[in-house]
């Protein structure tokens, strides 16, 4: 009888120990999903159309919430899918909505309702003698974006797909994870030669 008690016992514990256990498991798996599905998104970048400042095969962190509650600002590297493509793009925001974006001459102007005679770009986070290739003029409406790679002669981006709309954009790189050499939170970009306030241009 001793022995039977003593064997309810242990049994006891074992399910108590195993409770705690899948308890445990479910909420590790329950915040995992969380933050890959809601909060955050790895991403790893496939080829050298940002480089020299991410290169082929940086591991990066997405923050996914964000947007969500603010719109993405000049100068943001974001991950989205353009239109009629599924597959994920890394680039740089370059035009916001009420922009009129013109390319020429190998650079970038900016015209909206506070630079109505237009401002060149400066972009210092760009290799020195990078040139901006093409010949377009694209306004910008509301939840529209114009994305450029930092690699200007070797990327694929609204030169080539056009604007790309709020709803594509899953998120902003805000962290390089690997290589660990390269580990660093992105800076946010501060552009000093022009107002970030726009009008948003209705159809």
């Amino acid at each position: 009888m001793q022995e039977k008690s003593e064997a309810l016992g242990i049994f006891k514990s074992f399910l108590r120990i195993l409770y705690e256990l899948v308890k445990t498991v479910a909420f590790v798996l329950l915040i995992f999903f969380i933050t890959r599905y809601f909060l955050v998104q790895p991403f790893i970048v496939d080829g050298n159309s940002m480089e020299s400042n991410f290169h082929d095969k940086d591991y990066l962190l997405v923050d996914k919430l964000s947007y969500k509650f603010k719109d993405p600002q000049r100068g943001d590297v974001v991950i989205f899918h353009p239109p009629n493509r599924s597959v994920f793009y890394i680039k740089r925001v370059i035009g916001v909505p009420g922009d009129k974006i013109v390319i020429q001459q190998d650079g970038v102007t900016i015209y909206n309702i506070k630079n109505p005679n237009g401002v060149g770009l400066k972009e210092t986070y760009l290799k020195q003698l990078t040139k901006t290739n093409g010949s377009i003029t694209q306004t910008l409406y509301d939840d529209e974006y114009f994305v450029l790679g930092d690699n200007r002669e070797n990327s694929s981006d609204s030169r080539e797909f056009g604007v790309i709309p709020k709803k594509n954009v899953a998120g902003r790189v805000f962290l390089t994870v690997f290589p660990f050499s390269d580990f660093q939170f992105i800076k946010k970009i501060q552009y000093s030669d022009f107002s970030l306030i726009n009008l948003v241009i209705s159809r």
